[in-house]
């Protein structure tokens, strides 16, 4: 292993990925360290899209829509609790996002609505497919191309200082050997994510005891310490946000999200005995809050045809199928003539365009459900954490004095501020391109200081 790197960046999903690809591209020499045995993170699991505006892609679907409505929506959604300056920056830059992909052949031409948005600005592939592995396998392709070194079940142990407290490399440790190695660097990048999968930090910093997550184990906030060791400042730790429709294996014990498109699509949610009980699209604190047990979401054909997911749920064994809503309704042990009789109110409230008992918008196209119809059991998972390092806009890393760390960048999860106390779908995707990119061009241009 060769040690000398321009820039060490911490994390192999979207965010460090597309900050080493970046930076590559503007003459650095990356590597990328990752302590689990395989690359792409929470990405992995991404399932809805990424959030944009004013795209190409909505222009050629007819819908108009502004970074200011973006910002208005993100704002109010995130309770005004948002950093003006990162949530500025990010719509500005969204789209720009969006075509930053095209060239590097990740292509996301459809669009679908998420849970608070009051336009259709989330974009993924044409096929409907995730957006997680797509994007995570157009991003290794890339990576492949330009032979950028990938060290995996390798832990970064420590981040190094110079006499004047600059970052300028990283102590790591594989499991095969504890003996630590010093890997010397003129920037690091934080992209390690958040630390949902982190039951003691999660009851550290909140109430929310015994839920299931839905993030990957490797999500337990090892940069957050790292940081902190270097003096950086940690913010908004409590802001811990509950996604409403996650799946649990009842054999594995696995916690699947069933991604909010479906909802975006059309999908309804019922409790155990067959009604409605909210908005659907309300914002994720809402309609986590409003879940009973055994709630499941609804859905027919037309929605799963709009949602590759549902195959790989299927798959799994979480859907359940009704030729007949009594059939869905024997498979899923709700009442029949309630669950008729909700799915009938629905049907009404869609050819009006208005829905009287939770006021949830009804899309132009939208259509009543048709048979077959298809139920998949629900229940909240500790789904993101919204605190993190603070970052300026340059993805510096800052102290408790609000003084830039030398060297230090971070971007993703790992980061606080962008979302406020509660994220919109569809944003995190969206911050890892848009922050990953904006790191990959801050280092190399703080290298580029440093050199001359």
């Amino acid at each position: 292993m060769n040690g000398n790197y321009d820039v060490i960046i911490i994390g192999s999903g979207s965010a460090g990925l597309v900050s080493a690809i970046q930076a590559y591209e503007l003459g650095l020499k990356p590597i990328i360290i990752e302590k689990m045995p395989s690359i792409g993170g929470n990405t992995k699991r991404a399932s809805s899209g990424m959030n944009a505006a004013e795209t190409t892609v909505q222009q050629k679907k007819g819908i108009q829509d502004t970074t200011t409505s973006f910002y208005d929506d993100t704002y109010r959604i995130g309770h005004q609790k948002n950093d003006p300056a990162l949530l500025k920056y990010f719509v500005a830059h969204s789209n720009q996002a969006i075509e930053w992909l095209a060239q590097h052949h990740i292509l996301l031409e459809d669009l679908t609505l998420t849970a608070g948005m009051t336009k259709k600005r989330t974009h993924r592939p044409a096929s409907t497919a995730p957006i997680g592995q797509y994007l995570i396998n157009g991003l290794l392709s890339q990576i492949k191309t330009y032979h950028i070194p990938i060290l995996l079940s390798t832990k970064v142990t420590a981040l190094k200082q110079n006499s004047q407290g600059w970052i300028n490399g990283v102590a790591i440790a594989t499991k095969e050997s504890s003996k630590e190695t010093v890997l010397d660097g003129r920037a690091v990048i934080l992209a390690t994510g958040g630390f949902a999968a982190n039951q003691k930090l999660i009851q550290q910093y909140s109430q929310l005891v015994g839920y299931p997550t839905t993030n990957q184990a490797g999500a337990t906030g090892d940069g957050l310490f790292l940081a902190e060791t270097v003096g950086a400042q940690l913010c908004n730790l409590e802001d811990i946000q509950i996604h409403p429709t996650a799946h649990v294996n009842q054999v594995t014990g696995r916690t699947y999200l069933i991604g909010e498109a479906l909802r975006g699509e059309g999908a309804i949610l019922v409790n155990g005995q067959g009604k409605r009980f909210v908005n659907e699209l309300a914002d994720r604190q809402i309609v986590s809050a409003a879940i009973e047990h055994d709630s499941f979401l609804i859905f027919d054909q037309r929605i799963r045809e709009r949602s590759q997911a549902v195959d790989f749920y299927d798959k799994m064994g979480f859907v359940q199928q009704g030729a007949t809503i009594s059939e869905l309704a024997y498979q899923t042990h709700l009442d029949t003539k309630r669950l008729r009789d909700t799915l009938e109110n629905w049907e009404k409230s869609v050819r009006a365009h208005n829905d009287p008992d939770f006021k949830r918008p009804i899309l132009s196209r939208q259509l009543p459900f048709k048979s077959p119809f298809y139920a998949i059991k629900i229940q909240p998972a500790v789904h993101y954490t919204m605190g993190g390092v603070r970052i300026n806009t340059k993805t510096e890393v800052m102290n408790e004095k609000k003084e830039v760390i030398h060297g230090l960048f971070a971007a993703g999860e790992v980061t606080s501020g962008l979302h406020g106390d509660n994220r919109v779908g569809g944003n995190s995707i969206a911050e890892t391109i848009v922050f990953g990119q904006q790191a990959g061009r801050q280092a190399a241009q703080y290298i580029q200081r440093l050199v001359n």
